[in-house]
């Protein structure tokens, strides 16, 4: 008979123990994950999928079998096992009146000590471990426990959900996924080896591409190779000889009037096959976007256009700059070596933890670099004109600025142009203006 009722104890701990896993395995496991496991056929997966999309009912069974466990272990020990002990107590010569209170006492803390382990501790951890395969596992039995304690499972479930329209919180569960959640998958699949370091700092390149206007990757118009129809031929070949560009726009006038774009190959056939050559009748029509379109949009453009190069113009009509497929190549991949040589670091970190950055560095890749908060929303895309706002004018070679714990100095000036500057950790911290 003893050994009965300490099976019983044990069995029902076991059994809180199997709730308490699939309790936690549910609510930890990624529903995108169940979807792709369900989408492959694997058995439960749907009905993980499920309970997980209804935490309410789920939970409401879970709760009911925990407690109803609760109660009978606890009338199991108090009212069997503990009175047993007290017998043994008092045979052995202690006074009835400790003999009961030790007994029973001494029985409930050896059966928490074993619940709180096996029933809730060690499930838990196995379901923190794996919490997706876990939850196609006992999924469809706890689904069969959800209906058949239909009625209670109903009315837990609805009194819940009042309580939490009083509290004004939505009983649906948060599906939203963020940007930083995403980040942090891919940082873990990386530790793990899932995927290479080099495939995560692309992926991370994609989603930043898309948070980026156009003007934060094209190439500026100062940058730009550009041919003047107005000059002669002369000039014209003088220009694309010192190019190292295939692709260059063209204009009358001033740079802001563009009357299209211009191969050099076009130019080249027609100077190869002795034929009159006439840059104006060689010019395609260029593809406009304005300044403050999303870098991922431009694509669908790019597609568009047979030079596969668009011109960039402000809210004003002016033209600021180009963008090409290339330059959305290099957003998500990095530069490529040119016939200047290889391409120049963004930044270099120096022997006592200072970086040396180039001003063009854009500025969201400071701010992972640094660490530091950057307004939202900026007027800047990169790290020059980041000092610019910080400064609030145009800095000489040598002015600092301490920004968040770093203070930034200003090393080099290409005209007006921030070139290079150098950031170093100090103790000071200064808020970022917003």
């Amino acid at each position: 008979m003893l050994a009965l009722e300490i099976a019983a104890v044990i069995a029902l701990i076991l059994v809180n123990g199997v709730l308490a896993l699939s309790e936690l395995a549910v609510v930890s496991s990624r529903r995108i994950r169940l979807k792709t496991m369900a989408d492959f056929g694997l058995r439960g997966a749907a009905t993980a999928l499920d309970l997980a999309n209804d935490p309410g009912r789920f939970l409401s069974a879970v709760q009911v079998g925990i407690t109803l466990i609760g109660v009978l272990a606890g009338a199991v020990s108090g009212a069997t096992l503990g009175q047993r002990l007290a017998e043994l107590l008092v045979m052995s010569g202690l006074p009835p009146a400790y003999a009961d209170a030790i007994g029973i006492g001494a029985v409930v803390v050896a059966i928490t000590y074993v619940s709180v382990i096996i029933g809730e501790l060690v499930p838990k951890q196995l379901a923190l471990r794996d919490p997706e395969r876990l939850a196609c596992l006992i999924a469809p039995a706890m689904a069969a426990i959800a209906r058949g304690a239909g009625p209670i499972v109903t009315i837990f479930d609805l009194s819940g959900r009042a309580v939490l329209r009083l509290l004004g919180v939505s009983s649906s569960p948060a599906t939203t996924v963020t940007d930083e959640e995403i980040k942090t998958l891919i940082t873990e699949a990386e530790t793990a080896g899932v995927i290479e370091p080099e495939e995560r700092t692309m992926i991370a390149r994609v989603m930043r591409l898309a948070d980026r206007p156009i003007r934060a990757v094209m190439t500026p118009r100062t940058d730009v190779d550009m041919i003047d129809l107005d000059a002669g031929p002369d000039e014209i070949r003088k220009t694309l000889r010192e190019s190292i560009h295939s692709r260059l726009p063209a204009y009358r006038g001033t740079p802001d009037e563009i009357v299209g774009i211009v191969q050099a190959k076009d130019l080249l056939d027609a100077y190869l096959a002795g034929e009159p050559v006439d840059p104006r009748a060689l010019c395609r029509p260029p593809v406009i976007v304005p300044d403050t379109i999303d870098a991922l949009d431009v694509i669908e453009s790019l597609k568009q256009s047979p030079v596969h190069m668009a011109l960039v113009h402000d809210e004003y009509g002016y033209f600021q700059g180009v963008v090409t497929t290339a330059d959305i190549l290099e957003a998500i991949t990095g530069a490529f070596r040119t016939e200047e040589g290889p391409p120049q670091p963004k930044y270099t970190r120096r022997a006592d933890g200072s970086f040396l950055i180039e001003g063009d560095m854009p500025a969201d890749e400071l701010s992972d670099l640094l660490g530091i908060r950057l307004p939202s929303p900026a007027s800047f895309n990169t790290t020059a004109g980041f000092l610019l706002w910080e400064f609030g004018h145009l800095p000489k070679v040598g002015d600092d600025v301490v920004v968040q714990g770093w203070r930034i100095e200003v090393v080099d000036l290409d005209g007006r142009r921030i070139d290079k500057i150098l950031a170093e950790r100090v103790g000071t911290n200064r808020r970022v203006r917003s």
